[in-house]
């Protein structure tokens, strides 16, 4: 008997088990069938109850025996609770949609709203907006009378809402649309949680507008499953402190700082104390075959920036780890956006007479050099980072003063209450 448990086709990158697992469900898993053994499953009902996800939502609906209105009106199904043989279909992403937009404070009343996507949650978006009193509701697809191509026509749009899986991993970086071309825009939504900033959120921040990613409507969605499925209550605290603990699980702690100054030691200890991988952009580069002096002899700094950022690229699109970078990687402004869509930057800062310059091209001439580039450099650190740790002589003691110095900031970064 599957018990409880997420149905759908592609879910090895789901955070459904890691959340119903911190809600006290231990028998909720991952089941990945494609279309015959769904409907296999639903046919024999051999579960107590399942959420369902991408692509079959909308077959949900038609095969369970009784359906919300709710669902009906939005016309999928992603919560099926067995009750005595009889299969009862409701949708909780409504619900998730609604509190992802009030602890965002993006109002839709009133507001001429533009839904990326027409796929299963554009249909939840579609009655959100309704359901909050929107002015105006236009979906753009690939082939409707709104497209990718005419879609800027609609420059008076007033909240952008992204439903497509564009940016989302391990398709990181780009975003469906210029949201820079929108000049009356209060409010941005990117359903996608992985990776936690995308490329559509970090262009809304850089533009001051009102944003928030997929993350809190999935937790808000799964608490709310998680009372079908139990029949019991659930405190919105609760949601709460389950963002918290999947932010905390899901970021990437990249550490930036002079070279020297303790990047590795430190994030290995960090790395052991926080149960994460340790990384090292430097090592990736060195994958090529030739040592980082080697390559700055051979091919120059520009070379060696641009296999940097190729590593960083690739490592911050991950979860999860500890990413240790090359004392250089803050001074281009594409890494520091590459940091920051998992990523929580931590500035490893270490006094000057300290530092050590074994085999660090860029700190080989002297005091003099290493002393010109910190002073280039420490305001870069500083300005980029979120949390700033100094190096003492017990590197597990820093490790420690990281770990909750990290637990602090998260809060703040991502208005967990």
């Amino acid at each position: 008997m599957y018990t409880y448990g997420l149905c759908g086709r592609t879910l090895k990158h789901s955070y459904s088990k890691i959340i119903h697992n911190l809600l006290g469900n231990e028998l909720y898993e991952l089941f990945s069938l494609e279309r015959d053994s769904f409907y296999e499953l639903f046919e024999s009902r051999n579960f107590k109850a399942v959420n369902v996800t991408i692509p079959y939502k909308k077959d949900a609906l038609s095969l369970c025996d009784v359906v919300s209105d709710k669902a009906k009106a939005i016309g999928s199904v992603n919560t099926v609770v067995n009750k005595d043989g009889l299969l009862c279909g409701y949708n909780t992403d409504y619900e998730g949609f609604v509190y992802m937009l009030k602890r965002a404070k993006i109002s839709l009343e009133g507001k001429k709203v533009l839904i990326l996507g027409t796929g299963g949650t554009s249909l939840t978006a579609n009655a959100v907006a309704k359901g909050e009193n929107a002015r105006e509701i236009i979906t753009v697809s690939r082939k409707g009378k709104v497209d990718y191509t005419n879609v800027y026509d609609i420059a008076d749009a007033e909240v952008i809402i992204n439903t497509t899986p564009v940016g989302m991993y391990p398709d990181n970086g780009r975003a469906a649309v210029d949201i820079s071309r929108f000049q009356k825009l209060s409010g941005v939504v990117d359903v996608i949680y992985n990776p936690l900033k995308t490329e559509l959120l970090h262009n809304a921040e850089r533009l001051g507008i009102p944003c928030t990613g997929g993350l809190p409507m999935l937790v808000a969605q799964a608490v709310r499953a998680h009372e079908k499925f139990f029949d019991v209550t659930v405190p919105d605290s609760v949601i709460e402190i389950v963002l918290f603990e999947c932010i905390e699980s899901a970021l990437n702690v990249v550490l930036v700082g002079m070279p020297g100054c303790g990047k590795t030691s430190v994030g290995k200890k960090f790395a052991k104390l926080s149960d994460r991988v340790f990384l090292d952009t430097d090592e990736f580069v060195e994958q090529c075959g030739m040592k980082i002096p080697e390559i700055f002899e051979k091919f120059g700094e520009g070379a060696f920036r641009e296999k940097e950022t190729q590593a960083l690229r690739m490592l911050s699109a991950l979860s999860g780890k500890v990413i240790a970078t090359g004392g250089g990687a803050v001074l281009r402004e594409e890494n520091i956006k590459l940091m920051k869509q998992n990523g929580i930057i931590v500035y490893v800062k270490r006094s000057l007479d300290k530092l050590s310059t074994d085999g660090r091209p860029l700190s080989q001439g002297g005091k003099e050099k290493t002393a010109r580039l910190y002073e280039e450099r420490h305001g870069i650190y500083e300005s980029v980072s979120d949390v700033c740790v100094e190096t003492l002589e017990d590197v597990e003691g820093c490790a420690e003063r990281l770990n909750s110095l990290i637990k602090q900031a998260i809060p703040e970064i991502f208005g967990v209450k």
